[in-house]
């Protein structure tokens, strides 16, 4: 069984924000594989399906990013699971948008999320990165997360979220490449080969050289310019 925590704050006023991105990458695979309607427990939302032959549960805490370890901590301890068995989504400044990445373990980076849940049920859970971008000065962080996405980042989100809803079955039976896999062909898809190739330009000509001066000199300057 896995646990798939998707990081955010709750109400409408923060639906759209970049710091939600967790809540709609679990929104996402909850109705592409057909979950149970969401309920309330655990502090939180939860809704429980199957991803492939795997049961997991999808957790969105409720107790504001600075507490979400509080909702987690009552999932884990509810369920019997241990650290290695949840996977948490969340925002990263630190990746540019729709960038995906997949870490196991390690530090929370500062994100308030992450550290509520280190405190609670320690670093070794793995965590599924989803890049926002930065907004360039450390002192722009917090208006930035706590902003809607922008209307010209709504392509790439889609994308996003339609690759991580379509690689989570490899997610939950422990296939971190072929997740990542699946979520690089949605935002990244590979080029068609088809059609014919441009035509190499034609050589260019070489430019034409003007011709030598006649030589006027008679046959006697001629011997005399050899000897100078």
């Amino acid at each position: 069984m896995r646990l798939f925590v998707g990081l955010g704050n709750p109400g409408a006023k923060y639906a759209g924000n970049r710091h939600n991105i967790g809540f709609m990458a679990v929104d996402r695979i909850a109705g592409d594989h057909g979950f149970a309607p969401w309920r309330a427990k655990f502090q939180g939302q939860l809704s429980e399906g199957r991803l492939g032959g795997e049961k997991v549960v999808l957790l969105k805490p409720e107790t504001y990013m600075n507490r979400s370890g509080d909702s987690v901590q009552a999932a884990v301890q509810f369920y019997k699971l241990a650290p290695g068995d949840v996977t948490v989504f969340h925002d990263e400044l630190d990746l540019a948008p729709g960038k995906c990445r997949l870490k196991q373990g390690g530090g929370h980076a500062g994100h308030n999320g992450l550290r509520s849940i280190h405190a609670h049920i320690g670093p070794e859970y793995e965590r599924v990165r989803l890049g926002i971008g930065h907004p360039g000065h450390k002192d722009r962080v917090s208006g930035y997360v706590l902003s809607d996405f922008a209307k010209a980042d709504r392509d790439w989100l889609d994308d996003l979220l339609r690759g991580i809803s379509d690689g989570a079955a490899d997610l939950a039976r422990g296939d971190g490449a072929r997740f990542l896999n699946a979520v690089a062909l949605r935002v990244a898809p590979p080029r068609s080969s088809g059609g014919a190739a441009k035509p190499a330009a034609p050589p260019r000509a070489p430019e034409p050289q003007a011709d030598p001066p006649d030589d006027t000199r008679t046959p006697l300057q001629k011997l005399a310019d050899r000897f100078r």
